[in-house]
């Protein structure tokens, strides 16, 4: 019973809750996603707490809402590209004597096309709350879309990895004076994912016992390594609460500094874990009582991490600026991941201890015209991920960026922005042990490419 425990303590929860957030992900490291505002992309995510003709200050700085004195309506929609590839291979019940090569190919193009929408409103106030800014935003700061080949040779590690968190966002700005305001937000948060395997249960089953994977011999026995392949698929949801803080603060008339922290926010996904097991699997795993890998209930705790931005920006004339950020995503939250049963049982418990990362970026805005505007700009983002603890559902590593855009003012109320980032990410290795007893190893490498259109409209 020992044995099979171990075979069964669902594992895939574990890497899917936390690993499963990374690698489709590829607008930042971790399973961050920075998206909300195509303005910002077009400067490279710099200048995001200090911008002053964007909406999706709401969310990323409420102090810097004071900047828009009109009724501001703003839609967003970023599409991420994730081109990946996997190179490498392993063995099925590493360690044991049954051990042999995987089976399976690269796992194909894990990333598809992901559609990433983000909404916003400020509403300055007037008469005696003139100095008050209202606002609202929905995004979707954290999440992924991943899936590979379901015969792949690292199935035993991921197929599918779905998460998807969706933040309501109210904010109010407070002009304290002409140069310095201060803002605070209040984030409503929704979690779901949905995360699938493969499981080897033969080799679970030559575990158990050794008779029925060697008799009368390994080639002809019903059970082995790579022979009973089932799988396991976990989904879970939650809500919870969490705030942002800021402020603004222009020292003289070309030169503005922001500040904003952004929560941690704790939920409880709390869902439900099926597993599809072989026939001839099932029948053997009844007649001996075991019941570890039946369905039903569970959950795991997933912390989404704090962010702290500082943003710079300098105008050098009134057609001509430049802006800076430094951002730090406390991802130590993510140290561990802890499984249990909706009766509290413990199943298990994985560690990943990723590490706070940073984010650095410079970027510049041209006005041509009246009409247009043009950006670019660079970052260099880390990774929380380490060599020690790295899984094929996030083989994330360091990763630079570079963006253009532009705006198109079609009448002084409304205008169209456009913004385009290039993000090559530097080759993460895998080395690394599944719950179904299979080790695998080996490299991924690829890029990125999001395209992104916005409006916007003031009134």
């Amino acid at each position: 019973m020992q044995h099979a425990s171990r075979f069964t303590r669902l594992t895939a929860l574990a890497l899917g809750i936390a690993g499963a957030l990374t690698f489709g992900n590829a607008a930042a490291t971790g399973f961050q996603i920075r998206e909300n505002s195509v303005q910002n992309m077009g400067r490279a995510n710099a200048g995001t707490a200090v911008a002053k003709k964007d909406a999706s200050v709401v969310s990323n700085n409420p102090a810097a809402m004071v900047n828009l004195d009109k009724t501001t309506v703003q839609a967003d929609v970023t599409v991420i590209d994730l081109t990946a590839d996997f190179n490498g291979g392993g063995v099925a019940a590493a360690g044991t004597p049954l051990q042999s090569p995987l089976r399976g190919g690269d796992g194909g193009d894990p990333g598809d096309a992901t559609v990433v929408p983000a909404l916003a409103v400020v509403v300055p106030l007037s008469g005696q709350f003139e100095n008050l800014t209202l606002g609202a935003s929905i995004s979707a700061p954290f999440g992924l879309m991943t899936e590979y080949d379901s015969d792949w040779v690292g199935r035993y590690n991921a197929v599918k990895s779905d998460l998807k968190t969706i933040d309501l966002t109210l904010s109010a700005g407070l002009a304290i004076t002409d140069r310095f305001s201060v803002g605070l937000g209040l984030i409503y948060q929704r979690a779901e994912a949905t995360l699938t395997n493969a499981v080897d249960f033969g080799s679970g089953i030559c575990r158990i016992s050794a008779a029925a994977c060697t008799t009368p011999n390994p080639v002809a026995a019903p059970f082995g390594p790579q022979k009973n392949d089932g799988s396991a698929s976990v989904e879970g949801d939650d809500t919870g609460f969490g705030w942002i803080v800021g402020a603004q603060f222009r020292p003289t008339d070309a030169l503005s500094i922001g500040y904003s922290h952004r929560s941690e926010i704790d939920t409880e996904l709390d869902g439900t874990i099926d597993f599809t097991v072989p026939a001839n699997v099932a029948a053997l795993f009844s007649a001996r009582g075991i019941t570890t890998y039946n369905d039903g209930p569970g959950g795991a705790k997933l912390t989404t991490p704090s962010v702290d931005t500082l943003s710079v920006q300098y105008d050098f004339n009134d057609k001509f600026r430049m802006m800076a950020d430094a951002q730090l995503t406390g991802w130590d939250s993510m140290r561990s991941v802890d499984i249990v049963r909706a009766d509290g049982t413990a199943v298990s418990s994985e560690a990943f201890r990723w590490s706070d990362s940073m984010m650095y970026a410079v970027g510049g805005e041209y006005d041509f015209n009246d009409a247009f505007t043009f950006r670019a700009g660079i970052a260099y983002d880390e990774t929380p991920t380490n060599d020690q603890t790295r899984t094929p559902r996030l083989p994330d590593n360091d990763r630079q960026l570079y963006t253009l855009g532009m705006t198109w003012r079609a009448t002084p109320a409304f205008s169209v922005d456009a913004a385009y980032m290039r993000i090559e990410i530097d080759s993460p290795t895998v080395d690394v042990v599944s719950s179904s007893g299979s080790r695998l190893t080996g490299k991924f490498s690829g890029h990125a490419d999001l395209f992104g259109v916005a409006a916007q409209y003031q009134f």
